[in-house]
């Protein structure tokens, strides 16, 4: 078998098998929130002055599936919506009481996973870790590229 495809069959064997794993704890303690609503809370609580733009580039979603979305959250009393003095017409979203409630049992769950993928990750030297990380950048890189020549804007995610 090619390595090229070897590699990119991996990942996704990977990508998969991490979400289904973690999908039986996220669903079972988040059950009243999908899967891009927890994903948007935990963006909103990680940075400041979130807006619209920003969790489309963010989600490589439309800016009206994200509006949808935040309305929902704010219908829910997840997120709330502001505008800075200085820019009235800019919306942005923060976490209201409820919504930091959802982002901390979020975090837990991730700890958890990290707690139980530790094992793993204690095997593996920082030089094997920086190469994977580069692959996946330079990668995401080149999708980024082709996604574009098909008319798509894209934003890496930094997870930095």
């Amino acid at each position: 078998m090619n390595k090229e495809i070897q590699v990119i069959g991996e990942f996704r064997d990977l990508l998969n098998k991490l979400i289904w794993l973690n999908k039986i704890k996220m669903e079972a303690q988040l059950k009243e929130y999908k899967s891009s609503e927890v994903h948007c809370i935990e963006f909103i609580g990680m940075h400041t002055d979130v807006n619209v733009t920003k969790l489309a580039e963010t989600f490589y979603m439309t800016l009206g599936a994200i509006s949808k979305l935040t309305k929902k959250l704010i219908s829910k009393g997840i997120i709330e919506s502001y505008k800075k003095p200085e820019n009235k017409k800019e919306i942005y979203f923060k976490l209201t009481e409820k919504g930091k409630t959802v982002y901390t049992i979020h975090e837990k769950l991730h700890n958890e996973f990290k707690e139980r993928d530790k094992e793993v990750f204690e095997d593996v030297k920082d030089e094997e870790l920086d190469i994977m990380i580069n692959f996946a950048k330079k990668y995401g890189n080149h999708l980024d590229k082709e996604l574009k020549k098909l008319g798509f804007d894209t934003k890496i995610r930094n997870y930095e």
